[in-house]
């Protein structure tokens, strides 16, 4: 019995943190610091599982309850300037992104649970914004994010695709999951912080070199 195929790629949706810019170790360090500076110590190995790709509503509830106290509204803004810092000297393109854009046949946008603003910051650093300009979609935007299917729907709603024919590149478990809940089929990227084992999954290819995604994509389509 053969199986039936898969339909063609109409749209790619690109996480952004750790997908396109290589910004999760830079995340991941100052988390720590920050986390420390509030009283709740977080192993390296420990921030990766629990906070890589995570919406600020789910990182905030994972720190109280470490803390076994709320915290402030807007708590993290007083450590803005931190991130902004090492960003600003560190952040750099992930590597084969350049490659693999440049070799897309086929439409593509960006969906992160990052807002706008930072979206749009990070992108400006590493000289990619004006690829994605007019298709950025924010967790802001919707009602809920990742691990929630609400924003990628909302992606393929606004560019006109049907779910069943976008494919989503992420690096965490939180992507990959709403991409499967949306109906997507999901490029698990395995290059950075992130285990291949914990992106496995229907419906899920996982591969370690961004190079490599505009062929992935064609064998699928």
């Amino acid at each position: 019995m053969t199986q039936d195929p898969l339909p063609p790629v109409e749209l790619v949706i690109f996480d952004c943190d750790g997908v396109l810019v290589d910004s999760e170790r830079i995340y991941c360090r100052v988390d720590r610091e920050v986390f420390a500076s509030l009283g709740a110590e977080f192993t390296e190995a420990e921030v990766v599982e629990q906070f890589v790709g995570t919406s600020s509503e789910m990182l905030t509830a994972i720190l109280e309850a470490r803390l076994g106290r709320p915290l402030e509204p807007g708590w993290h803004r007083a450590y803005k300037h931190l991130y902004d810092q090492a960003l600003d000297a560190e952040l750099t393109v992930v590597e084969g992104v350049m490659d693999a854009l440049d070799q897309l046949h086929v439409p593509f946008c960006l969906a992160s649970n990052g807002s706008h603003a930072t979206i749009r910051r990070n992108l400006t650093r590493v000289g990619l914004l004006d690829r994605f300009e007019d298709r950025i979609f924010s967790a802001r935007d919707v009602a809920r994010g990742k691990p929630a299917p609400d924003l990628f729907l909302h992606a393929a709603a606004t560019t006109g695709v049907p779910p069943e024919h976008c494919a989503v590149v992420e690096d965490s478990p939180y992507g990959v999951q709403a991409a499967r809940a949306a109906g997507m089929r999901a490029f698990g990227y395995c290059g950075g912080l992130t285990r291949a084992d914990r992106l496995m999954g229907p419906r899920t290819l996982v591969f370690d070199d961004m190079r490599e995604l505009p062929k992935l994509l064609g064998e699928l389509s």
